[in-house]
């Protein structure tokens, strides 16, 4: 991660934009995605129709309510809000959930042939919205950041429709499991910890209210690895790693480093930001970070606002690799 000269991110053989990429190249797509994901302005217009998304959904839930945290309120959540934000039509919201279901079936399921195919659909979904938005010309002429993003010619060029296609499916495909597997991971804690739940209620300033997000999902990470491949000979840990070599990385154990988190089931918001990985670190940190925490928060205190008390309301189901989290939550909302 912090050593990008040895291991390459460069590891599958289909085109991912920017964290596929390495050195110059990889800037020079960051220099032009970053923006979309990091500007306040357009940070602070998301928090404000996410904040909208949230107090909809959670108006079609007359109060108490039992729920399954991850299906019925985060990708709900998150499906509403990415389309919203890129200008998407409000009718794929069916077409987008079902997918995520599949998706997550297929990649429990180890076939890769089934997974190619969600894959694939999801492709074409991105594919529609594209050619929604040509004129005669190829260019369009909307405001909305899928548009934006056709027509950006920062590279010294518009972006190809495979460049286009692998940076929409990076925001959306990866997110929407993302997210709704992070809500997962933050409505089971605090349904299990009514402390914090009082704590977050009472109000905490957005730094604060970000850092217990970020220890709840390093506690309880739903990213469970990465891979890398070694430009060069090496040695990491004193394991001979010859050229070549496709590398692991193991998001989970290294948030619960003993060497660098004093106390890894510890609940230690403060203590343990400097050495929280879950969006990574190095040159190919997460450029959605600030997006998604966002996101996550703004979920979080509207869902706080609206009741009184979040509980179990029975067994829970966890979420296997390559994904992480729960994949069922039910939740009593009072």
């Amino acid at each position: 991660m912090t050593q990008p000269q040895l291991y390459s991110s460069a590891v599958s053989r289909h085109l991912q934009l920017p964290n596929g990429l390495d050195g110059a190249e990889h800037a020079a797509f960051r220099a032009l995605i970053d923006p979309y994901l990091m500007d306040g302005a357009a940070l602070q217009s998301i928090e404000g129709m996410a904040r909208e998304v949230m107090q909809a959904l959670l108006a079609d839930l007359p109060l108490p309510a039992t729920v399954e945290a991850v299906t019925d309120l985060g990708a709900k959540y998150a499906v509403r809000v990415q389309q919203r934000w890129l200008g998407w039509q409000p009718g794929l919201e069916p077409r987008l959930l079902a997918w995520m279901e599949e998706n997550r079936a297929a990649s429990r399921s180890g076939d890769r042939e089934w997974t190619a195919r969600v894959a694939r659909a999801f492709d074409e979904i991105i594919q529609g919205e594209l050619a929604l938005r040509r004129d005669h010309a190829g260019y369009p002429a909307g405001d909305d950041v899928t548009s934006r993003l056709m027509r950006d010619d920062r590279l010294g060029r518009p972006l190809r429709d495979e460049e286009l296609v692998s940076i929409l499916r990076n925001w959306t495909a990866g997110d929407l499991g993302s997210l709704a597997l992070c809500t997962g991971v933050v409505l089971h804690a605090l349904a299990e910890n009514p402390a914090l739940q009082a704590h977050l209620r009472a109000g905490l300033p957005v730094p604060a209210f970000d850092r217990v997000l970020d220890e709840l999902l390093r506690q309880d990470s739903p990213f469970v690895a990465n891979r890398r491949r070694a430009t060069q000979h090496t040695t990491l840990a004193g394991v001979d790693i010859p050229t070549g070599t496709i590398v692991h990385v193991n998001w989970t154990a290294a948030n619960r480093d003993p060497r660098t988190v004093s106390h890894p089931d510890g609940f230690g918001p403060e203590e343990n930001a400097p050495a929280n990985i879950v969006y990574g670190a190095g040159p190919h940190a997460c450029p959605g970070r600030a997006l998604s925490t966002l996101e996550l928060r703004v979920f979080t205190q509207e869902l706080l606002n609206a009741t009184t008390r979040l509980s179990l309301a029975g067994e829970t189901e966890r979420e296997l690799p390559p994904g992480g989290g729960y994949a069922r939550v039910p939740l009593r909302l009072e």
